[in-house]
């Protein structure tokens, strides 16, 4: 496991030591679970599960539905 030294102002100190004391991690934890969350590369399931979650919004085919027929494209 790696270890990683930083350097923080005070006032970014006292954020940290009372973001972690509310969320009841070690500072060690604390850290890492922000490094994961902001690394990333994938929607946290919170969005995921959001998906259809919306019944009354139209689909892309009925919004275009009555928007005529686009124009050919040009031929190269």
């Amino acid at each position: 496991m790696g270890q990683l030294t930083i350097y923080i102002d005070n006032d970014i100190e006292k954020k940290v030591n009372s973001m972690v004391k509310k969320s009841g991690m070690s500072k060690s934890k604390w850290v890492a679970e922000l490094i994961r969350d902001k690394t990333a590369n994938s929607w946290p399931d919170s969005v995921i599960q959001l998906a259809g979650a919306w019944k009354d919004i139209p689909t892309a085919e009925d919004i275009r539905k009555n928007m005529g027929r686009d124009a050919d494209r040009e031929k190269i």
